[in-house]
């Protein structure tokens, strides 16, 4: 599930916003740009219908109950605020939720917003406001990668071949999204909604003040892709004369070519522009686009179906191949872009997304798929010979004036400050994985939430707001809901943890109740029962100019999603890493991974918040906690073994 939790932008005035955009305003803005751009219009499926056909029986979003979530709000904050300060919030949420009050009132106006709505009553707010709103560079604040696991076919090694099997992959899963092949994403039973693989393919953010939009351009007319190398850009039609696809020995000789072309010496970087601040990208957009020739160049990566970067660093630890897939040195890349694959100078690989219209799971899902194919030789590969009768890939130029030279220096020296405040650490714990938590009869998600408890609260001695991620696409257009991680019997747990006076066995108790607990609310989050998107929803039912009940103004209700820890879980035995940045700068981003015999969480933080700490927590949580619940199991197999005759 992923991925980041957007408080930066839910957590700021939301009133002082009084347009709402409609997802069919924003779609309106993109297609004006893509006709005064002399661009390729959305793809086929369009916008505001389901990708795939089955997908007609995925229900719509639901309204969570007022009374309810009030209950679940209530719960939350308790172990996380003073008695004094949870009897003035009690009262306050009382007050809201009252009969023929303003709760009632908003919650009414959501539900006939969700009755008419074509997406969901969340969709267009969402899209707006969590990600096409937020002005922060997306580098670092909304991108998320994936690391990896070095290739084990000999042959596939060196960038060049490597480069080209993940681009032949990625063009076999476009393929079946784009022919509506792909098997629809189940979950307990029932299909998950797949809206947003049409975000996927030949698309790309397009920066515009006060809200971005997104480009999508028809996947059939547009075979080409993008290749980066020395901060050149570079592109090829991944369509023979004849018409048909090019091999993977093809694709290879075409990178070969770019390699040779792009030579040793770095270009100045285009690329760079994109890890600004949105306002300074749109003016600055405007101002490159007034050159035809950068006009068009722009115009081609826009419309390519996905950008592959061709790094000349070598990275070899997991630290710093996930720094390196996470932002790199900033100037060999198109952060606008969903998707990118990296592949460096000596083989690794990796992936950095842009979440703006898709979570990671859709990503992860193509890339675990197209992992797995490259290694079980489930892909075809086409011909192992290449034709000779091929254009050679295109160098895009680009025209910079002073000002566009002046404009790169600055974007690139914004970019070294952000990422030297930033550090990174990964936690790669082999002592045990799913295997062993599957002994202990606990849910593996559950059970790593809860190290994570415990390793915050060994470093800082308390327990404060943690979102996880819980995907809603059992419904249509469903995107996330916060799955609450503090809890009164996590604050119970991670206490017991440490102090040395209470027992192994009443310590794996206090645990079980923990995991139960979270287990319970993500259950209701997957429903969008959760707290967080029914609060947003009611606050941006306000009318402009609406008074702003006292619920909204409660301290409480601002601190209690001000995400100290932004978690999520990704697994994929193909990957050696992934993760994405804090959401607040006193707090930490902690992906992880669950795998078979091992558990990986990667902690991203500002300096001073010490990543390094929280990294060597964790392994010790999690350490904690396997004696306590082996504990537990040997004192369960000594209570039922047959006692010894005297």
């Amino acid at each position: 599930m992923l991925f980041r939790a957007p408080s930066q932008l839910l957590s700021r005035t939301l009133q002082t916003r009084t347009t709402q955009h409609s997802f069919s305003a924003l779609c309106t803005r993109s297609i004006a740009t893509t006709t005064a751009l002399n661009m390729h219009p959305l793809t086929p499926s369009g916008p505001n219908k389901p990708l795939f056909a089955q997908q007609h029986a995925v229900p719509k979003l639901p309204v969570a109950p007022l009374q309810e979530t009030a209950t679940k709000y209530l719960r939350s904050l308790k172990p996380i605020l003073s008695d004094a300060e949870y009897a003035h919030s009690e009262k306050v949420v009382r007050e809201f939720i009252a009969p023929g009050g303003k709760g009632e009132e908003l919650h009414k106006r959501l539900q006939e917003r969700a009755a008419t709505s074509s997406t969901s009553w969340l969709y267009d707010w969402w899209n707006d406001w969590s990600y096409m709103g937020y002005r922060d560079p997306v580098v670092i604040n909304v991108s998320y990668f994936f690391v990896f696991k070095d290739e084990l076919r000999k042959e596939w090694k060196a960038p060049v071949t490597r480069a080209a099997a993940l681009i032949t992959g990625a063009l076999e899963f476009k393929r079946l999204v784009v022919e509506e092949e792909l098997k629809p994403e189940m979950f307990k039973g029932g299909a998950l909604s797949m809206d947003q693989y049409q975000w996927m393919f030949n698309a790309c953010r397009i920066p515009q003040i006060p809200s971005d939009t997104t480009r999508v351009s028809d996947p059939r007319q547009n075979t080409h892709v993008v290749v980066i190398r020395k901060n050149q850009f570079f592109t090829f039609d991944t369509r023979h004369p004849d018409g048909r696809q090019l091999s993977t020995a093809e694709i290879e000789r075409q990178i070969q070519a770019i390699y040779d072309q792009a030579g040793d010496k770095a270009a100045p970087s285009i690329g760079v522009l994109t890890s600004e601040h949105r306002d300074i990208w749109t003016k600055t957009r405007e101002e490159l686009v007034q050159s035809p020739k950068n006009r068009a160049s722009l115009d081609i990566i826009e419309r390519a179906a996905f950008v592959v970067c061709l790094d000349d660093s070598s990275p070899v630890t997991r630290d710093e191949a996930s720094r390196a897939c996470w932002h790199g040195d900033g100037r060999n890349r198109f952060f606008d872009k969903p998707l990118q694959f990296i592949v460096f100078e000596n083989g690794k690989a990796g992936f950095l997304g842009e979440h703006s219209m898709m979570d990671g799971t859709p990503t992860s899902n193509m890339c675990d798929w197209i992992c797995t194919g490259l290694d079980r030789n489930k892909i075809n590969h086409g011909s192992p010979s290449a034709t000779s009768k091929l254009p050679n890939p295109q160098q895009l130029a680009f025209e910079l004036t002073p000002s566009l030279s002046s404009r790169i220096e600055s974007a690139e020296n914004h970019f070294d400050s952000l990422i030297a405040r930033h550090d990174l650490r990964v936690q790669a714990f082999f002592d045990y994985g799913k295997d062993l938590i599957k002994k202990f009869k606990m849910s593996p998600d559950a059970y790593v939430q809860m190290a994570i408890q415990l390793a915050y609260y060994k470093m800082h001695g308390v327990s404060r707001p943690t979102y996880e991620s819980a995907q809603t696409r059992k419904f249509a257009f469903g995107r996330t809901e916060t799955c609450r991680s503090v809890s009164i019997e996590s604050v119970d747990w991670v206490k017991a943890m440490e102090d040395p006076t209470v027992s192994p066995l009443k310590k794996a108790e206090l645990g079980r109740k923990a995991v139960g607990s979270h287990v319970k609310y993500m259950n209701d989050a997957v429903e969008n029962k959760g707290v967080d998107r029914l609060w947003l929803g009611l606050k941006l039912s306000l009318k402009p100019g609406e008074p702003v009940p006292a619920f909204f103004k409660d301290p409480a209700f601002e601190y209690s999603k001000h995400w100290f820890l932004s978690t999520s879980q990704i697994s994929s035995e193909y990957y050696d890493g992934y993760g994405w940045g804090e959401v607040v700068p006193d707090g930490f981003g902690i992906a992880y991974m669950v795998k078979e015999r091992s558990l990986h969480l990667n902690v991203a933080s500002l300096n001073e918040m010490r990543a390094d700490r929280m990294h060597f927590y964790l392994a010790e949580a999690l350490r904690d906690m396997r004696a306590v619940f082996e504990a537990e199991l040997a004192g369960q197999a000594s209570a039922g073994a047959p006692k010894a005759k005297l």
